[in-house]
């Protein structure tokens, strides 16, 4: 008996130990020489732990009257925490419900020509767009002007890194001059006009698993299928790329009932520099990605001889988060983003919208609003204090926390980059190697594995973890 207890805990030690051996060779891949250290000095506790077994078995310790009691103790105590991390510990009715499970209150669509964006990029000062706008909203038109006068939504880009960064900023401004070439309409022209009779027949299911693959197969990170909720369609038109000029402020409307969602990952490597020119130059690169794979999809959906429109970069008709949701991809996080359970928050998301009929994915609950709820690393470490560390907020009707646009982009712009500060050090942006795997694995499920996970994030990377180095060739110092 006590031979065999003994047997079970030099094996259950081991996979520990392997475990933790893993975590070392993966920090070290990663550059992260806390967590390196911290995991090679659990490795060595674990097997002086386990020679001081050794050597007290041989001096017959386990066979006296206080050595099976130990024994036992330390395997009814490991058996109860396998089984306490480990274990489902409910589901979260309101994500299974997706962005309607949000919703509290009286919730409006959102206006484009509201977004910063729209704002900075299309308003040109002195034309009749810009003076119907802030008639309306005259409390926004200080701080835009001011950003305006300041260079724009990235003020001076690379402002953080000037000289070395300015490479960076030429690989960003390569990447986001591609979306202009797929935004017009006529980029998702089916090449053979089709009768509805000489459409494929495909079913619901078969369509789904056919432009899913193809999507991925283009380059798509996870892809997600979906009904259009009106709720997150734009009311009315307000980013004008084309001269097109006479759809500023027309309402949206969308008479397509589905939407293909889908994530392009962003570098780890590169979003691990964040703030600087790296991290931006990989946001855009990801921007660049998602033009061409959703109008790529959008042209194959089309020459099946069904409508399709791209949402991307320079044309949406949706509110890409909330439609993501929705599609199954992910969770809506403290800090605005989407968090998905496989690339966690380093994602951009796009999406075609298309009267092809499909089979629909499900929201899902993955834990994301209970482990935001307790970590608020994003909150601590965002540079501008932009991300609320407090309770959800009611807004438009909907129960979430909101990021205080404003103060963000005004931090964009002193920065000349897109910040990325709360995906780098958001605990689900880990790469996932193995042992970040096995911990996804058991945060989705426990609601204290979240608390443990959280804790030990903060132990391992630090509270505020700094910025690493950039990969040689996107060096900025």
């Amino acid at each position: 008996m006590v031979l065999f207890l003994l047997l079970l805990q030099a094996g259950f030690v081991s996979v520990v130990v392997l475990f933790t051996l893993s975590f070392l060779i993966a920090s070290l891949t990663e550059k992260e020489s806390r967590a390196a250290l911290i995991a090679g000095a659990v490795v060595f506790l674990l097997i002086v732990f386990e020679l001081i077994v050794t050597y007290l078995y041989t001096m017959g310790f386990f066979f006296g009257p206080a050595g099976l009691p130990v024994l036992l103790t330390g395997w009814v105590v490991t058996g109860y925490g396998i089984y306490f991390f480990g274990r489902h510990t409910g589901t979260n009715e309101k994500a299974l419900k997706g962005i309607e499970g949000l919703i509290v209150g009286d919730a409006k669509r959102f206006d484009e020509r509201e977004q910063v964006f729209a704002r900075e990029r299309s308003i040109r000062p002195g034309s009749k767009q810009y003076e119907a706008f802030y008639r309306a909203h005259p409390e926004l038109e200080q701080g835009d002007s001011e950003r305006r006068a300041a260079g724009g939504i990235l003020g001076t880009p690379g402002a953080i890194d000037r000289p070395g960064g300015m490479p960076n900023v030429a690989a960003m401004e390569a990447a986001f001059s591609i979306p202009p070439h797929f935004g017009k309409r006529k980029n998702h022209s089916p090449a053979v006009q089709l009768s509805e009779q000489d459409r494929p027949k495909l079913s619901a299911e078969e369509a789904a698993r056919r432009v899913k693959g193809y999507a991925r197969q283009l380059g798509a990170g996870a892809v997600g299928i979906t009904r259009i909720n009106s709720l997150w369609v734009y009311s009315h038109r307000g980013e004008i790329f084309y001269e097109n000029w006479d759809e500023w402020g027309q309402e949206i409307t969308v008479d397509y009932s589905y939407a293909i969602v889908f994530a392009v990952e962003m570098d780890w490597e590169m979003v691990s520099t964040a703030p600087h020119t790296p991290s931006v130059a990989e946001s855009a690169l990801s921007y660049s990605k998602g033009a061409w794979v959703s109008t790529q999809l959008a042209a194959f959906i089309a020459n099946l001889g069904y409508e399709a429109t791209a949402n991307h970069s320079r044309h949406y008709d949706l509110l890409m988060t909330p439609a993501a949701v929705d599609a199954g991809l992910g969770e809506l996080g403290r800090f605005g983003y989407l968090i998905t359970k496989e690339l966690g928050p380093r994602v951009r998301i796009f999406a075609v919208t298309t009267d092809l009929p499909m089979a629909c994915d499900q929201p899902v609950d993955i834990g994301v609003e209970d482990f935001c709820r307790f970590c608020k690393k994003c909150a601590r470490c965002c540079p501008s204090v932009s991300i609320p560390g407090g309770d959800q907020q009611e807004v438009n009707g909907s129960l979430r926390w909101k990021l205080n646009a404003e103060t963000c982009f005004g931090y964009w712009a002193r920065a000349g980059t897109d910040c990325n500060v709360c995906m780098r050090v958001c605990p689900w942006s880990h790469p996932r190697t193995f042992p970040h795997r096995v911990v996804i694995s058991l945060v989705v499920r426990n609601k204290w594995a979240r608390r443990l996970f959280s804790l030990m994030d903060d132990l391992f990377y630090g509270k505020r973890p700094k910025p690493k180095a950039a990969p040689s060739w996107s060096r900025f110092n």
